[in-house]
């Protein structure tokens, strides 16, 4: 397929063949009566090409969705590296030796986890947007070629109106002559036309159904990274637990003595209802 980086997606042609519609109106400017591209042909070649016009735009989105999707997991982690940071600032820390090694731990804990989730985005970014990018980037070759096949068939079907223009005239000697001059622009211009719609309507479907060897290296990539990751904060968190638990304290019996403090803060004049 002939190579066009940087070309304009093009939406998918509506008049792509001499149709019915067009042969219906013989004096129609550039509109020959011959229907010069079968209507099966020109079916086939609409379905493949909107296939692909369907993949390139899904395409575009898994790879937005990708980036999103990994920074919001790094803004995530470096937001919770930031809070037990912050704990750790706290003066409490300085004042209640259990509080600063509680915040130690999860500030530990917040930091390994953010380091695993780099590694887990930069997996992401180099087997899976990274592929997906430039799988991207062959589209506008091929709708360049899409392109380039609808201007062959402008120009046959052009020609090919030209040539019944002059068939259809009293077979005068300059008749004659204007027809063969007619049919020989004609012949190099249908070959072109021909060959670039077969080159299509062959490489379409090649080009389509690569897309699964193509893309399931990346996808399972991004299972096992995802796996990974999540083992590794099973893992993490399980042992930030271990530190943080202390035996004959239940989340209820937190739960009670917080509120009683709560009460307490209440019950301060400064605090009080008006």
């Amino acid at each position: 397929m002939v190579q066009a980086p940087g070309s304009e997606a093009l939406p998918l042609f509506c008049t792509l063949s001499g149709r019915s519609g067009d042969a219906s109106i013989p004096f129609k400017i550039g509109q020959p009566k011959k229907q010069i591209v079968p209507k099966t042909v020109e079916r086939d070649f609409e379905r493949e090409y909107g296939k692909l016009q369907q993949l390139e735009e899904q395409t575009k989105r898994l790879q937005k969705d990708m980036k999103k999707s990994t920074d919001a997991d790094l803004a995530m982690s470096k937001s919770a590296v930031k809070i037990s940071l912050d704990l750790l600032s706290n003066p409490l820390c300085e004042q209640d030796q259990d509080f600063l090694n509680m915040v130690t731990a999860l500030d530990t804990a917040m930091k390994r986890m953010d380091a695993f989730n780099q590694e887990k985005v930069n997996q992401i970014q180099k087997t899976v947007i990274e592929p997906l990018k430039k799988f991207g980037s062959v589209f506008p070759s091929l709708n360049m070629a899409v392109k380039r096949r609808e201007q062959a068939l402008q120009d046959y079907r052009r020609l090919q109106a030209k040539v019944e223009k002059y068939e259809e005239k009293e077979k005068t000697g300059p008749v004659l002559a204007k027809l063969h001059q007619a049919r020989e622009e004609l012949r190099p211009v249908r070959d072109d036309f021909e060959a670039k719609n077969k080159q299509l309507l062959d490489e379409m479907p090649r080009f389509y159904n690569s897309r699964l060897d193509y893309f399931q290296p990346s996808f399972e990539s991004l299972i096992r990274a995802q796996v990974v990751y999540y083992s590794e904060m099973h893992q993490i968190f399980g042992d930030l637990t271990q530190q943080l638990d202390q035996p004959g304290h239940p989340d209820e019996q937190r739960e009670r003595e917080n509120e009683a403090r709560l009460s307490e803060l209440r019950a301060l004049s400064i605090v009080a209802d008006d």
